[in-house]
C-alpha cells in the first residue's frame, strides 16, 4: 500500500537516530477504515551519555494526535528496551520489526530482522492466545466488527507462527492459507465504515464457534511446534545494542 509522504517527514524529524519506523495497527493488519489513524512504531538510539549518570533515561517516546495533517499514534523505544522486548514472548515487537510498511530503515534494521529466526519461540503462542481472549471478552460485552477482526487476526497470526516460524500480520494474507467463513465480509464492512452495525445472534454464535475452534488450533499448533521453548539470542542482541550505541 502507498503510505502518506508525511510519515517519512515525521520520522525524519524525530529527535534521535532511528533504527527503523514502520506502520503497525489496522493498516498492517489489512483492515483500515477510511478514518483509521496511523500507528507508527519505531526503535531509536539514545546517546551513551544518557546511561552514564544517576538518572534512568526515558526509553520510550510517544506522541498521540494530529501531526502534519495525519491522525497519528507514534511510539518509539530505545534500542536497549526494544531488544529486551524481543527477548520476551512479545509478538507485537516482532510484527513491528518485520512490518512491510516501512517508513524509515537502516542497516541496523536489516541486521535486527536477520535475527528473527533465532528469536521466535513456542512461547509466543501465549501472547496471541492471551490477546485473543481479551479481545473476545470485549466482543462479548459489545459485539463489534473491529473487535472480532482483531480476534481472527491474532489467532491466525499465532497459528501461522507456530506452524511455520514466520510472522504474518495481514489478515487478508492469512485468509489465503486459512479461510474463515464470513471474515472477508467483515473486512469489507470495516473498510466501508459500517463496522458498528450490530451483528445478529446467529452471526455471533457462528463466530463464537470459530473462536473456540481457532483457540484449540493454536494450542495444538503450539504443542506440535518444532520451535524452541526459549531464545538463545541474548548474547547476540547484547552485542548488537553495545555496537549500535557506540556508533551514536
Amino acid at each position: 500500500m502507498n503510505l502518506p509522504s508525511e510519515l517519512a517527514q515525521i520520522a525524519a524529524a524525530f529527535d534521535q537516530p532511528l533504527v527503523f519506523a514502520t506502520v503497525s495497527g489496522a493498516h498492517l493488519y489489512g483492515f483500515p477504515s477510511p478514518d483509521s489513524d496511523y500507528d507508527l512504531r519505531g526503535c531509536h538510539v539514545l546517546p551513551v551519555d544518557d546511561f552514564l549518570g544517576l538518572r534512568d533515561p526515558d526509553e520510550t517516546e510517544e506522541s498521540l494526535g494530529p501531526e502534519s495533517g495525519l491522525d497519528l499514534d507514534f511510539v518509539s523505544h530505545d534500542v536497549r528496551k526494544f531488544c529486551r522486548m524481543l527477548l520476551q514472548r512479545n509478538g507485537y515487537v516482532l510484527e513491528q520489526l518485520l512490518s512491510p510498511l516501512v517508513v524509515a530503515t537502516s542497516p541496523e534494521h536489516a541486521e535486527l530482522r536477520s535475527m528473527v529466526p533465532s528469536l521466535v519461540t513456542r512461547n509466543h503462542a501465549h501472547h496471541y492466545l492471551g490477546f485473543a481472549r481479551n479481545q473476545w471478552k470485549s466482543f462479548e460485552r459489545a459485539p463489534r466488527i473491529k473487535t472480532l477482526l482483531y480476534v481472527y487476526r491474532v489467532l491466525l497470526t499465532g497459528i501461522h507462527l507456530m506452524r511455520t516460524g514466520e510472522v504474518e500480520a495481514s489478515l487478508p494474507n492469512l485468509l489465503t492459507d486459512y479461510p474463515q467463513a464470513g471474515v472477508a465480509e467483515l473486512i469489507a464492512a470495516k473498510k466501508e465504515r459500517t463496522e458498528k452495525q450490530p451483528l445478529d445472534a446467529a452471526s455471533v454464535e457462528r463466530h463464537a464457534a470459530a473462536y473456540d475452534r481457532l483457540v484449540r488450533k493454536l494450542e495444538q499448533a503450539r504443542d506440535d511446534s518444532r520451535l524452541p521453548l526459549a531464545t538463545e539470542a541474548f548474547d547476540e542482541l547484547n552485542a548488537f545494542v553495545i555496537r549500535v550505541r557506540l556508533r551514536t
